[in-house]
């Protein structure tokens, strides 16, 4: 592969600095909130998604390496007995940062019966792999389907990132790695002098990859590199998208707008969530180990000459409840609850605390602490929050390492909604169009008899 020019500045769209901290956090929000538990009994589970186009089954990986799918359609929701996938025999979850770590569906998975899934292997890599749901058996994937995209070798057991999902604009496979592990990224393994969240030659960890997965031009002829990445044809790594990361646990795409949220494990001071308008064209540098969300860590090498971006907000560690590692979480696109489109939700793992925010204009406004509005009715309680999860109809879900699964849903009576929100991809939208214009129509006339606004 190609060296790299570390002096090379981003400079395609410098957004204004600005990062809200927790002692800017104004107050609670309002009491409008609540969730109700909807799965219990998992093993571990850290991530909940769906297929596109399916309103009825929500998908759960389990840490250990099994898909378990939950019948939302039913009333109260059902978790199906036997597993969708179960590769544990190929999974080390040895560590407390390995396993099955992440999960997507192919934009075409209806025609295709194609998903992705994220793991750590035998040999503590991390692996991207294809695998299939034959037709007839839409609860039943074929476990000797595996085909093998990327092994990642990893350094250390920990930071692994592991996040998979599809852009909602480009229908590429995005990537979240980790620095690799250890402590300062700067243990064996990792790049001297800058570490490998800042090396972007040949070098996949601390950072955000793009893959084509229907092309087959990349190495080993399994995936196709995206002719728009930003270091085709240039020095730097042709997969990286961005780079700059420690441990980015759970980012998220607004299925409208097509911007990415980031939200990146800090070593031992700072949380962050970092932003992507989806009118990037990639390159990004987040900072890792120049800097821990928006201070100096380890400022030295080229760090003086990057163009080292900002998160859009970020909190200390420390305090009480005590905080140490962040949760990123999805945005807000259902229909239940029309006041909060738009609404960023995020956690941290060790103090169960919830937070939300908006973006506008590139900037955390609205920055509010949901935690007491959100706790369960009754003597349940949230801990242990791995991830945020989101259904074809955009409501969110929160996973909880115990074992059970909540939905953030209305203190009070939830909108109706009009129809389940369509797949995303930009295939087959035509077919659509009648219905969604159907919907926005139906939508727009009752939010204006409420008097909501359903636009973010």
């Amino acid at each position: 592969m190609k060296r790299v020019n570390r002096q090379r500045s981003i400079g395609r769209w410098p957004t204004p600095l600005a990062v809200a901290t927790l002692a800017l956090i104004a107050g609670v929000a309002r009491a409008e909130l609540t969730t109700e538990r909807v799965a219990a009994g998992l093993d571990e589970p850290l991530f909940a998604t769906f297929v596109p186009g399916d309103a009825g089954r929500l998908f759960i990986v389990e840490q250990p390496g099994v898909i378990r799918i939950l019948d939302i359609a039913s009333h109260p929701p059902a978790l199906l007995g036997a597993a969708f996938l179960d590769i544990q025999a190929r999974v080390n979850a040895a560590g407390n940062e390995q396993g099955l770590l992440g999960l997507a569906f192919h934009p075409e998975f209806q025609t295709n019966g194609h998903f992705y899934v994220s793991y750590t292997d035998s040999g503590s890599d991390l692996r991207i792999s294809r695998f299939e749901v034959p037709t007839g058996t839409p609860n039943d994937a074929d476990e000797s389907s595996e085909v093998v995209l990327l092994t990642i070798s990893q350094p250390q057991a920990n930071h692994n990132g592991g996040w998979i999902a599809f852009g909602p604009k480009d229908d590429y496979l995005y990537i979240a790695t980790g620095d690799g592990g250890g402590g300062g990224d700067d243990d064996t393994g990792h790049t001297p002098g800058v570490g490998n969240a800042q090396d972007i030659t040949v070098n996949p960890l601390g950072k955000i990859l793009r893959i084509d997965v229907d092309g087959s031009d990349g190495p080993g002829g399994n995936y196709g590199i995206p002719p728009s990445n930003p270091f085709v044809g240039i020095e730097g790594d042709d997969e990286i998208w961005a780079y700059g990361l420690r441990n980015p646990w759970r980012n998220a795409f607004d299925p409208r707008t097509g911007d990415l949220y980031i939200a990146d494990v800090g070593q031992g001071s700072w949380e962050e969530v970092d932003f992507q308008p989806a009118s990037s064209a990639g390159g990004e540098n987040w900072g890792w180990r120049c800097r821990e969300g928006a201070h100096d860590f380890n400022f030295g090498g080229d760090c003086g000459s990057a163009t080292l971006l900002d998160p859009i907000v970020e909190y200390s560690h420390g305090g009480s409840p005590f905080r140490c590692s962040i949760t990123g979480g999805e945005v807000y696109r259902g229909c239940a609850i029309p006041g909060l489109l738009g609404t960023y939700f995020y956690a941290d793992f060790c103090s169960e605390q919830i937070w939300s925010l908006r973006v506008e204009s590139g900037l955390a406004t609205n920055v509010l602490d949901r935690t007491a509005e959100l706790v369960p009715p009754g003597s349940l309680s949230i801990n242990d929050i791995t991830s945020f999860g989101r259904d074809a109809e955009g409501e969110i879900y929160i996973v909880d390492r115990g074992g059970e699964v909540f939905k953030i849903v209305p203190d009070g009576p939830a909108a109706t909604c009009p129809i389940p929100v369509p797949a995303t991809s930009p295939h087959g939208r035509s077919v659509l169009l009648l219905a969604l214009i159907g919907a926005a129509s139906l939508a727009l006339r009752r939010s204006r008899s409420r008097g909501v606004a359903l636009s973010d």
